[in-house]
């Protein structure tokens, strides 16, 4: 089987509260965990289901004030699948700049693919087309020997549009990351304390850089999105997830004031523990070891050398600091030109982005114990991150050169 991949933005995010969803966004940033339908899943907001009722939101000059969206509500379902696709009208942000270079373009050859039916739960056949109607998605593109060959968009959303990222966002920091420590600058065997003094008493001090990378920190912390008792709250209040924090609310109001408060709880590197802060730290991390902030790097290092077509942005905290764990936004397309990058070794553009050796740890088989140990559940076993390698890179630089259409993904043999 050839290597194709699937980029998807979804609008309805009712269920990012989920853990399913939240590990299906962060597989690049583990080292346990990269195995994982990497090429379907790298940097994508799965499409998820949702009940309610299409509307059209913030139209007319002024909107009718029940169409009307704020930060106070621009989470909840269904006013959620207008305000993912408008994040920067409704909080603070920072370009992530694309560069004066001309777009690269992603050659496209249209594949008739729409009607292509599987069967889902108890036994139903489902097309394409209807999944992404009933999933509520608003983008999704397929790429294949780097073609687009499928392409939609829904809900206003076009090709051009920047779509919030979520925890797909941890993706790019993770792989940013394992970048540096390629080259160097990051040692990931170090204490985090080594470069961020700041956070040496907290539960992330005596952890590794690793450790951080693969969320398997000892840390207490639960993340339930619906729970208003829930760590994950302090952390919606840093970057406001609902509007200001009301006048009962004594917590930090910058991740810089946040991260020093969560305290260690049981062993690091014992297992898997999905935490949303965990990349906020790497975030910490790479702006003192480059001097730059995120987005700077994410400019740098991707944007501006990929000649994608679109800059992105990031969320950002009342402070200016960006949110690492989730707030990223970019298209679809240019979302799809990372994901070939990694498929091809780390270059595009005729370029080396990402040294070849991240891309290829990037695809490796992940450790399912790992990610077992605390969650049982087959997601982690079976689809997030998978037990075999996706990709095959171990072909000399001749060899990817003359067979550089005819990598394998690796999938279960019930799969083949």
């Amino acid at each position: 089987m050839t290597p194709s991949l699937v980029i998807c933005s979804s609008r309805c995010r009712r269920d990012f509260r989920t853990k399913n969803v939240k590990v299906l966004c962060s597989t690049a940033i583990h080292r346990a965990m990269k195995g994982a339908r990497l090429l379907a899943t790298l940097l994508t907001l799965s499409p998820l289901l949702c009940l309610a009722a299409d509307g059209e939101w913030m139209q007319g000059f002024p909107p009718p004030a029940e169409q009307r969206i704020s930060q106070q509500d621009f989470s909840v379902p269904p006013k959620n699948r207008w305000s993912l696709q408008h994040i920067r009208e409704l909080q603070p942000t920072r370009e992530v700049w694309r560069g004066a270079n001309p777009t690269v373009p992603l050659p496209v050859e249209l594949k008739d693919i729409g009607t292509f039916s599987a069967p889902v739960r108890q036994g139903r056949m489902l097309s394409l087309d209807q999944f992404l109607n009933e999933s509520h998605t608003d983008g999704f593109v397929i790429l294949h020997h780097g073609k687009i060959i499928f392409e939609r968009y829904m809900n206003g959303q076009q090709a051009h549009t920047q779509h919030l990222m979520f925890s797909a966002t941890k993706s790019f920091v993770g792989m940013l990351m394992l970048t540096l420590a390629d080259e160097g600058k990051v040692d990931l065997s170090k204490h985090v304390a080594a470069y961020v003094p700041e956070l040496r008493d907290s539960a992330f001090g005596d952890a590794t850089v690793q450790q951080v990378l693969d969320m398997t920190t000892g840390v207490s912390y639960s993340e339930v999105y619906d729970d208003p008792a829930s760590d994950i709250a302090r952390y919606g209040a840093v970057f406001r997830f609902s509007g200001e924090p009301g006048p009962d609310y004594k917590g930090p109001l910058t991740i810089y004031d946040y991260l020093p408060t969560l305290k260690k709880q049981g062993t690091h590197g014992e297992g898997f523990h999905y935490v949303t802060p965990n990349t906020d730290v790497l975030g910490w991390i790479m702006r003192q070891v480059t001097n730059k902030s995120v987005d700077a790097n994410l400019s740098e290092r991707l944007w501006q050398r990929m000649s994608v077509e679109r800059d992105g942005y990031i969320w950002v905290d009342g402070a200016g600091t960006e949110m690492a764990g989730g707030g990223l936004d970019i298209t679809a397309r240019d979302a799809a030109r990372v994901g070939q990058m990694i498929l091809q070794g780390g270059r595009f553009n005729g370029q080396q982005i990402i040294p070849e050796t991240v891309a290829r740890r990037i695809l490796q088989a992940g450790d399912t114990n790992t990610f077992t140990r605390f969650y049982q559940d087959d997601w982690y076993k079976n689809v997030a991150y998978a037990s075999r390698p996706m990709v095959d890179l171990q072909q000399s630089a001749q060899g990817r050169q003359r067979h550089r259409h005819s990598r394998s993904i690796h999938l279960p043999r019930s799969q083949r």
